[in-house]
């Protein structure tokens, strides 16, 4: 009886609002982006405001369901990505671009910061027209800054399949911290971040 009353009183709450439950629900949207190790950029990622969800994966490559051994191997063309689920309504695309740049070098054209090899490379996967015009204009206007001179190497790439990586590499830093934070200074990405960007990096 309790439950029926909570679900009358929900169905009341939405009939005032002119809304129905479906329609009161968030329209989330995807973004997959690559820029090194993804634990890094997951662990980078996810804490931004309007973020709902990231999954570490593979994209790019010309291999159906690549394994962690194949694609570092640098036999099937994929590069370590993440798949971000966010908000629109909190979190413009645009913005979510902006946050990408500041937690990568995109003028490493041989992988990022000591991981070394074309799936390390960085690269915005776009996956529609207005996703590529926000892409690409942002990527203009940094190419432009007197600190890069023209050396932004981040492609554009049209966002084709995503397989997800294996459950272990998934949120890697939250579920192994030490080692984790152990690899992620020993790379060094942090300092050179900080290198590039300055006051800017990680905002």
């Amino acid at each position: 009886m309790l439950r029926l009353f909570a679900r009358l009183a929900l169905a009341a709450v939405f009939a005032a609002s002119g809304l129905s439950p479906a329609l009161a629900q968030p329209k989330l949207e995807t973004a997959v982006f690559a820029g090194g190790c993804f634990w890094s950029m997951q662990h980078d990622l996810a804490p931004i405001a309007g973020v709902v969800r990231t999954e570490a994966g593979y994209a790019g490559g010309h291999v159906d369901h690549p394994t962690y051994e194949q694609v570092s191997s640098e036999i099937t063309g994929h590069l370590e990505s993440v798949k971000v689920t966010y908000d629109p309504a909190k979190l413009t695309y645009a913005a979510l671009v902006d946050h990408y740049w500041r937690r990568i070098d995109p003028t490493d054209n041989g992988g990022a910061f000591c991981d070394r090899g074309a799936s390390y490379r960085s690269a915005i996967f776009v996956g529609s027209p207005d996703q590529r015009r926000v892409a690409e204009a942002s990527k203009a206007a940094l190419d432009k800054e007197a600190r890069f001179k023209g050396r932004i190497v981040t492609e554009i790439r049209q966002a084709g399949a995503f397989w997800p990586a294996e459950d272990y590499h998934q949120h890697y830093a939250d579920k192994n911290p030490v080692n984790y934070f152990r690899y992620r200074t020993g790379c060094g990405k942090d300092a050179r971040v900080h290198q590039i960007w300055g006051a800017e990096a990680f905002r």
